[in-house]
């Protein structure tokens, strides 16, 4: 039996499994008692096909979708409703920890991408500055001045910034995310062209004489910002190659599944985005020595590992 043949067999009994759980989440008061049977049926039909599939169909989405609905379905039948609080704690501590491990793939592509576009622009500005006007915006080329970093720091109304920048970063994800509708070609523009100002100006600074300047006042928030960024770009490239390659199921199916997966790496990203803000905001235009805010960079990026090594722990124990 192929993977085909095994999904046309039960397709329609996962789908009414996912109908009843789906009630379930409603509103358990309308069910009945046919239905509660039915239920535990299906159910436990579906945690046969499970290590069927684990066992033949390894790498393919269904046995990533089986997991989801004998998991969900394991939870209705067996576990208390858990407060909000907890719910979010297991989905930060765990979900989105093996969401991000099993998609790892698509955020170094996503990294790949801005990073292709950062080291074309930085090469180009470098060879010749007078590409700045080309590559930058007109009031961003002409705006920019590698003297006057840091300048009049100390007037910036902090919590404003904080939140302007939080917004912005949310926004560029909520795009990256939703550019796999596209099939994934508005989410590769994107990510190309924030490389490409990041590396033009990186070359602008670097020919001024003032790069260490200029990466003390990026990578403190940059670390974090950047990574979700690239969990949501890779979040939107996922969604886009399954709708291009969507393998044997409809392009419909896909979206709504793949839609689901990509959402939570989303949501999964506004901490970090939050917490870059925060950075971002009230360290670095601050007069702290640029050797404190290389400190902070490396504290973020000793932070990010240590959730991952967590993570990783408490997801292999779920």
């Amino acid at each position: 039996m192929n993977v085909k043949q095994f999904i046309k067999q039960h397709r329609s009994d996962w789908n009414q499994l996912e109908q009843l759980i789906t009630k379930l989440h409603k509103s358990k008061r309308n069910l009945t008692a046919a239905d509660i049977n039915k239920f535990d049926r299906l159910y436990q039909k579906a945690a046969q096909d499970l290590p069927f599939s684990q066992t033949y169909f390894t790498n393919e989405d269904v046995t990533s979708y089986l997991n989801g609905i004998v998991s969900k379905s394991h939870n209705l039948l067996y576990k208390d409703q858990d407060s909000s609080m907890k719910q979010l704690r297991h989905f930060f501590s765990t979900k989105f920890i093996g969401l991000l491990l099993e998609q790892w793939k698509f955020v170094v592509i996503a990294m790949v991408l801005f990073a292709a576009g950062g080291g074309a622009s930085y090469i180009s500005v470098i060879n010749d500055p007078s590409n700045l006007y080309s590559v930058l915006p007109t009031e961003m080329a002409q705006g920019v001045d590698p003297s006057q970093l840091g300048a009049n720091s100390e007037s910036i109304d902090s919590s404003f910034m904080s939140a302007t920048i939080m917004t912005n970063n949310i926004q560029v994800a909520i795009l990256a995310f939703a550019g796999g509708i596209t099939f994934g070609l508005l989410t590769v523009y994107l990510l190309i062209y924030n490389g490409i100002l990041v590396g033009a100006l990186a070359a602008l600074f670097w020919q001024s004489g003032k790069s260490y300047e200029f990466w003390a006042y990026i990578v403190p928030h940059g670390m974090i910002e950047l990574t979700a960024i690239f969990i949501a770009g890779g979040a939107g490239l996922l969604m886009g190659y399954k709708l291009f390659v969507p393998g044997p199921f409809s392009r419909g199916y896909q979206l709504k599944v793949q839609a689901k997966r990509s959402v939570q790496l989303l949501l999964g990203t506004i901490p970090l985005f939050v917490i870059a803000g925060v950075i971002e905001g009230f360290i670095t235009p601050t007069s702290l020595s640029l050797e404190t805010k290389y400190l902070v960079a490396f504290i973020t990026v000793i932070g990010l590992i240590l959730y991952l090594i967590v993570g990783r722990q408490l997801q292999r124990k779920a």
